[in-house]
C-alpha cells in the first residue's frame, strides 16, 4: 500500500537519477474554443517507434510489484530485474545491427519498452525481433483544450468541511500532483509559497518553490526550459492546486468570489513537454514524464491532452495502467472529439485511468450588448474588444443554423458595411467567420452559440490571414430568436466588462468525447464527468496586461484536473487507501441524473458512454464506504444467447464488515438482461466477489449500447455506491 509519507521518503534517494529532458509540444489560446479549433493530437512523423517486449515492467514484474510501494531502485531484487530487462534491451541492440533503426531511449519502470529511430527500417520486420511483443508506430499529442462555482458543484467546499478532510488548509496536504503539461507559473498568486513547508525541490530551481516543487522540461532541444509559454498548464495546474481564496479579476471585472483550486493544500509538479512554441509531445515525450514523475514521488498525474485511439495496442495506456498498478492515481482528459460514439481519446481510454468529460459551469465575464429593448450577455476572446461603447445596426447573415448562416464562405451580394454582423457558431473557426464578415464591411461581429448554455471565450486560429482586426463576440444560443428578430436595429455593445452568473450549468459538453472505447474492450468511457466549459483559473502572466492572470477556458482539459484534485483529497484524508479504491470512491459515489444533453440543456442525459457514472461528488467520495474494482463493467458485443460473465470485486473502506443488497436498475435499450445475486457480504478486510451476466434477448433490436446501473444498498436502504453495466448489440 502506498501511502504520502512513504512516497516523500522514496523522494530523496532517487532525485539525483530522476528523467532529463526530451521532446515536446504546444498549448492551445487561453480561451480555446475545442469545437471550433483542433485541440486533439494526431500521428507523428511516421519516423519512429516503440517496441514493448515480453516481460513486465518494474512497476508489474512478479519480482518486484510485491515489495512494498514506492519501488528502492537501489533493492536487489529490483537491480537484478532491471539488469534482466536491460540484457533484453542489448539482444534487441545486438539484432538491431543488420538493420537501419537505432534505439534512442529506454524505458524500465512504467513500460518494458525503447524507443527507436526507424531510418527507413519497415515496422513489420521490427515485430519479427526476438522477445518483441509489439511495436507502435510513435504518435503525438497536443493539450486539449480550448462561492467557486465549480467547486460548489462537485460538492469540494462541502468536503472540506467535513471530519475526513479537516478544511481547505488540510485538502491535499503533503501530497504531490504532477502536472504533464505546457508549465506552471510559479509567480502566478496561485502557486505562492508562504506559509508552505520547505520542501525538496528538483530540476530547473528557476521555476520552483515550495508550492511548485518539481520543474523538468521534455525535448531535445537543449535551449528550453520548463518555463510556461502559454496558458495551458497554469490552467490546468490552477484547477487542481490554486491556493485556497485567492482574488481574481477578468478583463477589468472583479470575480465576485475568491477562487481556489480543488485540492489547495496540495504541491505541484510541472513536467513541461510542451514548451516554448513547439507543436506537438511524442510517445517517447509522455514515457519520459510519466517515469520521471514517478521518481519523483508524485501521487497523482494529470494528463490534460490526448491523441487518437487508434492503436489495436496503446503503449501510453499501457503505462498508465501500470502507474495506476504501483500506486499513482492518473487523471485524464476524455477528449474533445465527440460528440459521438467511439469519440474518446487516448490515453483516457486506459482500463485503469481516471477519465474524465466535461459539464458546464454557469458564469463567465463579459459584456452587454442591447438592441431592440432587449439585452444580450456576450463573451469576448482572443478577439479585439471595444475600447469604448460601440452602436451600429445589426446586419444578419442568414442561414441554416437556428436561422442563421455561419459565414465560412465569402459573402457574395451581401453588403454588411458598418453593420455588426451576426453570424452561427459551427463548420469552420471563428478567425474564418469573423475576416469572412469583415471582408464585407463589418465593424463588428456576433456569433450565436450552436448549443445549449452560456456563450464561450472564441479562441483565434493563426492559420487566418489576414487577421480579423474587429471586435468579436460570442452570445448564447438562446439569443438566436432575439437578434434575428432586431435585423437592422440599433445595437450598443458595452465597453465595460462584467462578471455573470448564469445557472447554465451541469449540461454535458458538445465537444466532450464519448465511449466506449474503440477497441474489442469496449470500455465505458469517459468514467466519469466534471466541470470543463466556462472554468476559471490562473494563467500566466504575459497572458494579460492585468498584474494577475485569470482566463475562462474549457475543453476536457479542464474537467481532468478537477478530478486530480479530487484524487488529492482523497488521498490526503485516507492515506491507507490504493490507487483502485480511489478511483472508485471518485466514479462509483457520482452524482446520478444531474448532468443535462447539450442539445437543449433540459433533457436529462442518460448515456453512459457520454455521462460515465455521472458527476463527480467529492463530499460523496470522502465518505465513499465501499470500493468496486473494475469500476464499471463491459460485456463488449453480446451476440447469440450465451450469457457473458463478468466479476467485480468490492473491498470494505470503512474497516468493518458490510452486508449489502444488490440490484440492477435504470436500464436503457432494449435486448439485455444484466442480471447479479440479490445480497453479497463485504469483509472489513479482504476481498468480496460478485458474479454479473449478461445475455441477449429477443430477436433483432436496434444496434447500439445497452447500459444498466449495479446499486448497492445498506441495510437501511441507503444507496452507498453504484456501477455501470454496459453492453452492445449489433
Amino acid at each position: 500500500m502506498k501511502s504520502a509519507r512513504a512516497r516523500r521518503a522514496f523522494v530523496g534517494v532517487v532525485a539525483a537519477i530522476a528523467s532529463a529532458a526530451v521532446i515536446g509540444g504546444i498549448f492551445t489560446s487561453a480561451t480555446a474554443t475545442p469545437a471550433d479549433v483542433a485541440t486533439h493530437a494526431t500521428h507523428g512523423n511516421g519516423d519512429s517507434a516503440i517496441v514493448v517486449f515480453d516481460g513486465e515492467p518494474l512497476l508489474t514484474h512478479p519480482r518486484t510489484s510485491r515489495l512494498r510501494p514506492p519501488l528502492d531502485l537501489d533493492a536487489a531484487p529490483v537491480r537484478a530485474v532491471k539488469k534482466g530487462l536491460a540484457v533484453q534491451h542489448d539482444r534487441f541492440r545486438g539484432w538491431l545491427r543488420a538493420s537501419s533503426a537505432t534505439v534512442t531511449r529506454e524505458y524500465h519502470l512504467a513500460l518494458n519498452a525503447v524507443a527507436v529511430e526507424l531510418n527507413g527500417a519497415k515496422i513489420a520486420d521490427l515485430r519479427g525481433a526476438p522477445g518483441v511483443r509489439g511495436v507502435h508506430r510513435t504518435q503525438s499529442y497536443e493539450p486539449l483544450d480550448t462561492a467557486d462555482p465549480d467547486l460548489t458543484l462537485i460538492n469540494a467546499i462541502s468536503a472540506w468541511r467535513s471530519k475526513q478532510v479537516g478544511g481547505a488548509a488540510s485538502a491535499g496536504a503533503d501530497i504531490d500532483v504532477g502536472v504533464i503539461d505546457s508549465g506552471i507559473d510559479v509567480e502566478h498568486p496561485c502557486f505562492d509559497d508562504t506559509d508552505y513547508p520547505v520542501s525538496v525541490q528538483r530540476g530547473d530551481l528557476r521555476f520552483t518553490n515550495n508550492k511548485v516543487v518539481v520543474a523538468r522540461v521534455f525535448h531535445s532541444d537543449s535551449s528550453l526550459t520548463p518555463e510556461a509559454v502559454g496558458a495551458h498548464g497554469t490552467h490546468v495546474a490552477g484547477t487542481v492546486a490554486c491556493n485556497a481564496d485567492t482574488p481574481a479579476s477578468v478583463r477589468g471585472a472583479d470575480v465576485p468570489y475568491r477562487v481556489s483550486g480543488v485540492a489547495p493544500a496540495a504541491r505541484l509538479g510541472n513536467y513541461n513537454v510542451f514548451p516554448g512554441d513547439v507543436g506537438t509531445a511524442s510517445d517517447e515525450d509522455l514515457l519520459d514524464a510519466l517515469e520521471a514523475a514517478y521518481r519523483d514521488g508524485m501521487d497523482v498525474i494529470n494528463l490534460s491532452l490526448g491523441g487518437p485511439a487508434a492503436r489495436t495496442q496503446d503503449p501510453i495506456a499501457d503505462a498508465v495502467d501500470n502507474l495506476d498498478e504501483s500506486g499513482v492515481v492518473v487523471t485524464v482528459a476524455a477528449g474533445n472529439d465527440g460528440p459521438g460514439e467511439g469519440t474518446v481519446a487516448s490515453p483516457g481510454t486506459a482500463k485503469r485511468a481516471l477519465t474524465s468529460g466535461a459539464s458546464t459551469v454557469g458564469h463567465f465575464v463579459g459584456t452587454a450588448i442591447t438592441t431592440d429593448g432587449r439585452t444580450f450577455r456576450a463573451a469576448a476572446g482572443d478577439f479585439p474588444t471595444v475600447r469604448r461603447d460601440l452602436t451600429a445596426p445589426l446586419g444578419v447573415v442568414e442561414g441554416d443554423v437556428n436561422g442563421l448562416g455561419t459565414a465560412c464562405e465569402p459573402l457574395d451580394g451581401l453588403d454588411l458595411t458598418g453593420r455588426i454582423a451576426v453570424v452561427s457558431r459551427g463548420d469552420c473557426s471563428f478567425s474564418a467567420k469573423v475576416r469572412t464578415v469583415e471582408d464585407a464591411g463589418a465593424r463588428g461581429a456576433l456569433v450565436v452559440n450552436d448549443v445549449a448554455g452560456d456563450p464561450t471565450s472564441m479562441a483565434a486560429d493563426p492559420s487566418v490571414e489576414p487577421k480579423p482586426t474587429i471586435p468579436a463576440y460570442m452570445v448564447g444560443r438562446g439569443a438566436a430568436r432575439g437578434v434575428l428578430a432586431a435585423n437592422g436595429a440599433s445595437a450598443t455593445i458595452d465597453a465595460e466588462a462584467s462578471y455573470f452568473r448564469t445557472g447554465n450549468e451541469n449540461i454535458m459538453a458538445g465537444f466532450s468525447g464519448q465511449g466506449p472505447t474503440p477497441d474489442t474492450a469496449s470500455l465505458v468511457k469517459p468514467d466519469v464527468v466534471a466541470p470543463g466549459a466556462n472554468v476559471l483559473a490562473s494563467v500566466p502572466a504575459d497572458d494579460c496586461d492585468a498584474d494577475t492572470c485569470w482566463a475562462f477556458m474549457e475543453g476536457t482539459s479542464m474537467a481532468a484536473p478537477h478530478l486530480a484534485g479530487m484524487a488529492a483529497v482523497l488521498r490526503a484524508a485516507h492515506p491507507e487507501w490504493t490507487s483502485a479504491q480511489v478511483r472508485s470512491a471518485v466514479v462509483n459515489t457520482a452524482a446520478e441524473g444531474a448532468l443535462t444533453q447539450h442539445e437543449d440543456g433540459r433533457t436529462v442525459a442518460d448515456d453512459v458512454t457520454l455521462t460515465g457514472a455521472g458527476l463527480a461528488d467529492l463530499r460523496a467520495a470522502v465518505g465513499a464506504r465501499v470500493a468496486l474494482g473494475p469500476v464499471s463493467t463491459s460485456f463488449r458485443t453480446l451476440t447469440g444467447r450465451s450469457p457473458a460473465e463478468a466479476t467485480v470485486r468490492l473491498t470494505s473502506l470503512t474497516g468493518k464488515e458490510q452486508r449489502l443488497s444488490v440490484s440492477i436498475d435504470s436500464r436503457v435499450g432494449e435486448g439485455v438482461r444484466f442480471t447479479a445475486p440479490g445480497a453479497v457480504t463485504v469483509p472489513a478486510r479482504g476481498t468480496a466477489t460478485i458474479t454479473l451476466r449478461a445475455v441477449a434477448t429477443g430477436g433483432k433490436p436496434d444496434p447500439g449500447p445497452r447500459s444498466a446501473i449495479l446499486r448497492l444498498t445498506d441495510s437501511t436502504g441507503t444507496d452507498i455506491a453504484h456501477s455501470v453495466l454496459f453492453a452492445m448489440r449489433r
